[in-house]
């Protein structure tokens, strides 16, 4: 997963240099009683680079504190990897914050990797309310957000204007323009992310939810998949791919898969995080000035989209807690929050920089992405998201293919499902 995540789904980007990194993470020497210290902060791969010179100021000025930025590999699978590793060393981890997707923080929680915080230590009546759900784990908040993300409906602007046809806020408006306006440009329809891998689960999520269903409740130890909102939404991807205004390629694409292809002439329209939005208007584009973007629709009006992102966590073993909690205030403030957004190219969790006329004007998906963002809902939360997370993917998989139908693919999700969260 991309940093999409998520923008969701890969991970933020973050330049580090590691020269005379002490992998064994802090040292006795620099366990300072009143919990400040210097930190080491685990992200994913560098895609922008903007936060390693913002680190450097707040090292410069606090030189007792300085962080160390180890950046893992661009692929989410990997990065988790890695993190899952250091974080079960207990206390020979090397890492005192980690950038995580957002669906991970329960699983991290849960399993007592991360510590709880302090929710009057940062500004989350300041963010947008949907991100702060993300973060919080059994009633008690496990990490702070820091990016957010939300699936858009990405058009061409330029044919639906041709056509006298306002973006599609319904699937049957959808169905309908990719079905019977595409062909007539020599284009395919709808697009999203449905090779088998994260990208999958938040679009088989996004369509359950719009459709008003839901997956797992009570924090996983609850089943809700089998219902007709699921039903519906699963079959409205399977009916696509069937009729063909999903392209069979698209059971092939990624985020930036799909995003090419789009940027390409190839799509009437496209699902992907805002960065596909900002790519596809940009240099290089073949449709650049022709785009525009909507919340993602949903039977009967807008849909729901799955919150993306990123939250910062505090490792259960780092010897420096309180330099950790003020590095996140510093992280989650509002002049950070803006440089997320200008030089990250991310979307930032404050609420008041999508009320900025002059980032608006520079930013115009701002106003469309803030009612996506109140609007989304996150991903099933799970101590053992990973294995749901699979079982989602192959499940539905097996739908888009034809080798289930609709019914019968909710049928085996809510068995596989149940198998897991009885532990069986």
């Amino acid at each position: 997963m991309r940093w999409t995540w998520a923008a969701g789904r890969g991970l933020l980007a973050l330049m580090v240099v590691l020269t005379g990194y002490v992998a064994a993470g802090a040292s006795a020497d620099d366990r300072a009683p009143d919990g400040r210290g210097p930190l080491t902060l685990a992200t994913g791969g560098d895609l922008t680079g903007y936060l390693g010179p913002l680190l450097a100021g707040w090292n410069r000025d606090r030189p007792g504190e300085r962080v160390t930025l180890v950046e893992l590999p661009d692929s989410s699978d990997e990065t988790y990897a890695q993190m899952t590793t250091d974080l079960r060393a207990g206390e020979r981890s090397r890492f005192d914050i980690l950038n995580i997707d957002v669906n991970w923080t329960s699983q991290f929680a849960a399993a007592g990797w991360i510590r709880p915080l302090p929710r009057e230590r940062f500004p989350l009546d300041s963010f947008l309310r949907p991100v702060v759900a993300t973060a919080t784990w059994d009633g008690r908040l496990y990490a702070v957000p820091y990016v957010t993300n939300a699936g858009l409906l990405l058009y061409r602007a330029d044919i639906l204007e041709k056509e006298g046809l306002a973006p599609p806020r319904t699937w049957a408006e959808l169905e309908n323009a990719a079905r019977t306006v595409a062909p007539r440009y020599g284009l395919d329809g709808y697009a999203g992310q449905f090779l088998p891998y994260e990208g999958l689960t938040v679009n088989a999520a996004e369509a359950v939810y719009s459709a008003g269903g839901t997956i797992l409740g009570d924090e996983g130890e609850r089943v809700t998949v089998d219902s007709e909102a699921a039903r519906e939404g699963i079959g409205f991807l399977a009916r696509g791919v069937r009729d063909g205004w999903i392209p069979a390629q698209a059971l092939t694409y990624k985020e930036e898969e799909s995003k090419q292809s789009f940027s390409d002439g190839e799509l009437l329209f496209l699902r992907n995080w805002p960065y596909a939005y900002v790519g596809a208007s940009g240099p290089g584009s073949a449709v650049a000035g022709k785009v525009g973007a909507v919340p993602m629709p949903g039977p009967d009006g807008p849909g729901t989209s799955v919150l993306g992102g990123s939250n910062l966590a505090v490792s259960s073993h780092t010897p420096h807690p309180d330099t950790a909690a003020r590095l996140l205030a510093h992280l989650s403030g509002e002049e950070v929050q803006r440089l997320v957004l200008t030089r990250g190219s991310l979307p930032p969790v404050r609420a008041d920089v999508y009320e900025d006329p002059a980032l608006i004007r520079r930013f115009p998906y701002l106003p469309t992405l803030r009612e996506a963002v109140l609007a989304a809902a996150p991903r099933p939360k799970s101590p053992r998201y990973d294995q749901v997370s699979l079982v989602v993917q192959a499940v539905v998989q097996d739908a888009l293919t034809g080798r289930l139908t609709p019914e019968a693919a909710v049928r085996r999700l809510a068995r596989e499902l149940n198998a897991i969260s009885s532990g069986s």
